[in-house]
C-alpha cells in the first residue's frame, strides 16, 4: 500500500521509542486492520507531485529546438539531458549480463540508458550507471531538467518560442492534471 498522509501527533514512549500517529483516507482502513499486529516496513518522504503532461509537452518542444539549431535529433538532446542531470543508479553487473540488461533497460523508453562505467572491485563484474526516463520523475526533478536544457539553450544562445511565463506557467501547473 503506497498513499499520502500527514502527521497528526509525535510522542515519546515509556522505552524512549517514537510514537507517530498519520491522518490517512478513510478507505485504508479495512487493509490496514488486517496488519495490526504484524511488524511492518516503513518508508516516510515528503510528498511530490508527479509531473505533468503540459511539462512533459514542453520538455519535448525544448528538445527540439534544440535539436533543430544545433542540427542534432531531440532525442540525442533529451539523452544528453539525462545524463548530466538525471537520476541513476550505480551496481555491479556479471561482464555476461551487461548486454542483456541494457537491452532490458533501454527497451523502456529513450531516457532509460545503460553506461558502464568502469571494471568493479568484484571479479568478473563491471559497474554499470542505470540512468531513470523522465517518465519515472516528480515535479522537481521534472523542473531540474527543464531548467537544465533552458539554461542551454541561453547558453547557445538560441531564443525558445515557450517565454519565461510560460514555463513558469507549465511549473505552476504540475501535479493539477499529472
Amino acid at each position: 500500500m503506497e498513499t499520502t498522509a500527514t502527521i497528526n501527533s509525535m510522542a515519546r514512549g515509556m522505552g524512549g521509542e517514537l510514537l507517530l500517529t498519520l491522518s490517512l483516507a478513510p478507505n485504508y482502513i479495512e487493509e490496514l486492520t488486517h496488519l495490526k499486529d504484524d511488524k511492518l516496513a516503513v518508508k516516510i518522504d515528503k510528498h511530490r507531485n508527479r509531473r505533468s503532461k503540459d511539462a512533459n509537452a514542453l520538455l519535448w518542444a525544448i528538445c527540439r529546438e534544440l535539436g533543430e539549431a544545433l542540427h542534432i535529433p531531440d532525442r540525442e538532446v533529451y539523452r544528453k539531458a539525462i545524463k548530466d542531470v538525471g537520476i541513476y543508479n550505480t551496481v555491479p553487473i556479471p561482464d555476461e549480463r551487461v548486454e542483456a540488461l541494457r537491452r532490458h533497460w533501454e527497451g523502456q523508453g529513450i531516457g532509460w540508458i545503460v553506461e558502464v562505467e568502469d571494471k568493479s572491485k568484484l571479479p568478473g563484474y563491471q559497474r554499470v550507471r542505470l540512468y531513470f526516463g523522465s517518465s519515472t520523475y516528480d515535479s522537481k526533478e521534472m523542473s531540474a531538467l527543464i531548467d537544465y536544457l533552458v539554461d542551454d539553450a541561453a547558453q547557445c544562445g538560441i531564443r525558445l518560442k515557450a517565454t519565461p511565463a510560460e514555463i513558469a506557467e507549465a511549473k505552476r501547473r504540475w501535479g493539477e492534471n499529472a
